[in-house]
Formats: structure tokens, sequence, C-alpha cells
């Protein structure tokens, strides 16, 4: 089998009309818009309703990718979606938005890697164009949190969004496409961002549901170190692997979890502000969709162009990480 780039065709993102503010939860929990924006950044975040669902906004951000790419649905061969929030247990998000868009001719699945989620679908399907099984492929992160938040818990209420962002990936010339990829995880960390609750281990009963064990659970200040040091370490390999320098790099996105981590993972790469894309204030921390909205949101602002290199980084609780190089 020939050997190809795989690149990114096209981008599309989508997330709900309803926008929960740092004022909003002023009158739901003990903090305030001062607090929350001094640790954070984030001055306000999306949020779905309640007959709201993840697929929904997949499917509509799937569906501006495979516009701008110009590719017909039953030219995808696979969908990958990343998420930490399904529509249901079974059967995947991925099946039903291969059913929504129309992609009859595509595998469709789910993946699992928290925040990091759509840089291990990139990785996964950049392989398989690469050495020829697939030509196609439409990677997805998109998320409902907010239906996972304890309203109780300040210190993790105010941090997370509702989102999706997509990509379609194909072929694209030598020069071009993801010149450099790499995806870690440690389950040591289990225990720093969690949510115990539903599963096999302690399902759902009376006493994991007043235990409020469905909820997100984390421990910020141990993350937080282990978050930076990740991103910045990665990445700093896959440049390397490519054989550039970070001032070779014209843009980098990383995860968008935290105004204060986006920062000293800059600080430690030695990459001027001017050259980090942040989107947190607006949507918070949308998980495996928020590198691929903020990708999108780059693209129709003009930072992304023809020949822009970006580094994208992301963290993610498991723990998981990775980063990717890629010429557009």
């Amino acid at each position: 089998m020939s050997k190809v780039n795989a690149g990114i065709l096209g981008m599309g993102h989508a997330y709900p009309s309803g926008i929960l503010t740092n004022a909003d939860l002023e009158k739901m929990v003990d903090t305030s818009d001062e607090w929350i924006t001094t640790r954070t950044g984030i001055k306000q975040r999306h949020k779905a309703d309640a007959d709201e669902y993840t697929s929904q906004f997949a499917v509509k951000a799937g569906k501006k990718a495979l516009q701008c790419a110009q590719i017909s649905p039953k030219d995808i061969d696979i969908i990958v979606c990343a998420t930490t929030t399904p529509d249901q247990i079974l059967p995947s998000t991925g099946c039903i938005i291969q059913r929504e868009l129309g992609c009859e001719n595509a595998a469709g699945m789910d993946l699992f890697a928290a925040c990091s989620g759509f840089i291990y679908g990139i990785t996964m399907v950049e392989s398989m164009i690469r050495t020829g099984q697939i030509r196609y492929a439409l990677v997805i992160g998109a998320e409902v949190l907010t239906k996972y938040v304890d309203y109780t818990d300040r210190s993790t209420c105010v941090l997370f969004g509702d989102g999706a962002g997509a990509a379609v990936l194909g072929p694209v010339p030598p020069d071009k496409g993801i010149l450099a990829t790499k995806i870690r995880s440690d389950g040591r960390y289990e225990e720093q961002l969690y949510a115990p609750g539903g599963g096999t281990r302690y399902g759902t009963t009376h006493e994991t549901i007043e235990k409020r064990m469905h909820y997100f659970k984390m421990k910020g200040n141990e993350l937080f170190k282990i978050a930076v040091r990740s991103m910045a370490d990665i990445s700093a390999e896959i440049l390397e692997k490519a054989g550039v320098t970070i001032d070779d790099v014209d843009l980098v996105i990383p995860h968008q979890a935290n105004q204060r981590i986006t920062d000293a993972v800059a600080q430690r790469l030695g990459v001027p502000p001017e050259k980090v894309y942040s989107n947190i204030a607006y949507h918070g921390n949308t998980s495996s969709a928020s590198i691929p909205i903020a990708m999108d949101e780059c693209i129709e602002m003009g930072k992304i162009k023809d020949g822009t290199l970006v580094l994208i980084t992301a963290f993610g609780g498991g723990v998981t990480w990775g980063a990717s190089l890629i010429r557009f």
C-alpha cells in the first residue's frame, strides 16, 4: 500500500444557544465573578437544555465540516466521536452520528480519552489514511458536560461547558497535513479527575446517587502541575520529531482547561502570547470539543490559512495527554 500524508480538509463547530454566566453561578453556589475569572479565565459557558444531547451538536459540527471539505457523507470511511458524555451506553454516539449524517459507508465508534479525545482520534485515523486503509475520516469531539456537573461543588461547576467540534481528514500533499502526533496516558492519576458512579464498578444505586458519585470530581491543584508538565513536554517531543522549533510554529492551540494552565504551558514552551489562541472566557472547558472548536474559530478569523503551522496539545482525565503538529 502506498503511503500518503493525512491532513485536515474541513472543520466545523456547534454549541447550545443557552449561556450560563458567572453572574448566573453567583446565584447558584458560593462563588463570584472575580473568583472564577481570577482562577480560570472563564466568564461564561454554553449550556445545553434538558432536552438537548451530545449527538445533536456533533451532527451540526459534522455537517459544517463536510460542507467545508466539500466531501460527500457517502465518502466518509470512519466516524470517530471523542466524548465522555455519550447519548447513551448503547449504541455508540458515533453510530448515531453516522445515521444522522447519512454516512452510509462509514464505520461509527466512540473514543473515550476525556479532554485529549480529539488528538487521540486524529492520531488514530492519521495512520489509517497514511497506510491506505481508509481515505476519508470524520473526527468529532462532542460533549454535554453540564449534565454531569455538581452545582454544589464550586471547584468544578464553574469550569465546564457544552459544544462540539469536527474535522474531516483525508489525503493531502507531501508538505502538508499532520507532520507529527503523539498520545500518552498514566492511570496512576485516576482520581485526579473522575466520575466514579454509573459504571460496572459502582453501578447506579441509591447510595451512589446520595453520595453524588455520578458527578465530576477533581483535585485541581495536583492536576495543574501534571497538566502543564505533560502538555509542554509532549509538545517539545513532537517538535523535535518533526525537525522544527517552536519559533517555526505559527499558532499554538492548547486544550481550553484553565487560562492559567494555558499561560504556564506557553511560558514553558517559550511561546509569545500573540501566538497562543484562547477562547476559554466564552466557552469554558468543553473537554474533547475544546481544540476543534478553537481550531475552527481560528479558521473563521483567518488565523489559520494555507501554510499555517499549528501545534495542538491537550490533557485530560485518565490521565491522558497528547500533541499534534499540523500544517494546513
